[in-house]
């Protein structure tokens, strides 16, 4: 009977280290990332019948990669990196989580932004996507496709 139960406690003494917990959505995002993939899908671009989609995967030396540093407290900041390896274009900003969401508001742009993603983690990064007035042109039916991968800032 001794060994049935030392067995039975194993088994679950594995079973409650083997469902390690994952990382909150919150956890995750506190860390530094570059944008690898950005689509943008403006329907009624500046209040056309026109579409208008930008896309770029960043390679073959890119004039402006766009990386950004989360913050545990809540803050973040964005920038972009040109071709002489510069930081310009520096935003700062506020983010948090909700459920499978992130939300930041930043100022960028002679422009107040609230924009809301739905984040999907992959091995590198994360997927953003989300619906936005991206092209300013009172309508939120543009849609944007992010992937990042994390980086490590100096």
């Amino acid at each position: 009977m001794k060994l049935k139960n030392i067995f039975m406690y194993c088994c679950f003494g594995m079973l409650i280290v083997g469902c390690s917990k994952e990382k909150s959505l919150k956890e995750y995002m506190a860390d530094s990332w570059q944008t690898i993939y950005l689509k943008l899908e403006m329907p009624t671009y500046e209040n056309t019948d026109s579409l208008n989609v930008y896309e770029d995967k960043f390679d073959n030396n890119p004039e402006l990669i766009a990386q950004s540093k989360y913050n545990k407290d809540g803050t973040f900041n964005a920038w972009f990196v040109n071709r002489k390896g510069e930081k310009i274009s520096d935003s700062d900003g506020t983010w948090s989580v909700k459920n499978d969401s992130l939300f930041v508001e930043f100022f960028y742009n002679n422009r107040n932004m609230k924009v809301g993603y739905h984040i999907t983690k992959t091995q590198e990064g994360f997927l953003g996507e989300s619906k936005f007035d991206w092209d300013n042109d009172g309508k939120f039916d543009d849609f944007l496709t992010m992937k990042t991968k994390r980086i490590k800032i100096d």
